[in-house]
């Protein structure tokens, strides 16, 4: 039975949602009657995927539905918890193995679905992104879009993704450049992977680079979510060019003064915000962003890597 003729079977998605609303009620009355002195620990009882296809016979799509639901409640219980702890924060007593279920869920998902596209490219973004806004593991999320080449070897969505994590989160552009180039490859992809990766192998790590990268991710994401991320990561590298300048005023305010600024009104008129309408920080003549602001943590900008052509 193929997924789409399952999840639109109207029996199936009544009972997953009788269900689900039943596991809620029964889950509520439950906290209320024996609240948590604290937070039980998560744990995966089945680690086998290749095992679970068997137990769930012919409703091995269901099952991956229900795996990435669970996939998606723990990578989204991880991150408030260790970036809401605190406000306009982040918690200090965390580790990167707060996540340490993320992967096996995401292989378990795509074992019992191999053409999940969606835990494929959801879940590696999860998987890269920096902790504690991520686990921090891009080689995972490299392992698991490899995992979707073996099952779709012409989904050059999956290759340029790669090329994303190795540039991204691993700034390795010439590795990155070769996989857009593969993507390029692919009969049918779009014309732009061919420029990227010429961009990326010649001026890798470089912020217009990475604008050009994110425009192209934004322009062919087939989830509206990927297409927002993008689109957040556009404003992240303007809110940097902006910071930028903003720096250069209050260098020159330092040197005329001799005397690292505080006050806005030394560097500017009024009290200067990023693109989401929160105002940027001074402090001794040092200009950030604030950790209240949506788009914060800004990426890092690494040394730029020399690469052959």
């Amino acid at each position: 039975m193929s997924r789409q003729s399952l999840v639109r079977t109207p029996a199936v998605v009544v009972l997953v949602a009788l269900l689900m609303a039943g596991a809620g009620s029964i889950q509520r009355i439950r906290e209320a009657r024996y609240p948590e002195g604290a937070v039980a620990e998560e744990t995966l009882y089945l680690t086998s995927g290749a095992t679970l296809q068997r137990l769930t016979a012919g409703y091995n799509a269901l099952a991956a539905d229900l795996y990435w639901i669970r996939a998606i409640h723990h990578f989204g219980g991880v991150k408030l918890r260790l970036t809401g702890a605190v406000p306009g924060g982040v918690e200090l007593v965390a580790a990167p193995t707060d996540y340490r279920l993320l992967y096996p869920l995401l292989d378990i998902t795509t074992t019992l679905d191999p053409k999940f596209n969606i835990a494929y490219r959801f879940g590696a973004v999860f998987l890269a992104e920096a902790f504690p806004g991520g686990a921090g593991r891009p080689d995972l999320a490299i392992a698991l879009l490899e995992k979707g080449l073996r099952a779709r070897p012409d989904k050059w969505e999956y290759m340029q993704d790669i090329g994303f994590v190795h540039y991204w989160w691993r700034h390795d552009y010439q590795a990155a450049a070769g996989w857009f180039e593969r993507a390029a490859n692919v009969p049918g992809a779009p014309w732009f992977l061919k420029s990227l990766a010429a961009t990326t192998l010649a001026e890798g790590g470089d912020r217009e680079s990475s604008r050009t990268m994110w425009q192209a991710i934004r322009e062919s994401a087939e989830i509206e979510w990927l297409r927002n991320d993008a689109e957040r990561r556009l404003t992240q590298l303007r809110a940097m060019d902006e910071i930028d300048e903003l720096q250069r005023r209050s260098d020159r305010v330092t040197a005329a003064s001799g005397r690292p600024v505080s006050d806005w009104s030394e560097v500017v008129g009024g009290i200067p915000v990023d693109p989401t309408g929160v105002p940027y920080e001074l402090e001794a003549g040092r200009v950030m962003l604030s950790r209240s602001s949506p788009l914060f943590p800004l990426p890092a900008e690494p040394q730029r890597m020399l690469t052959s052509p």
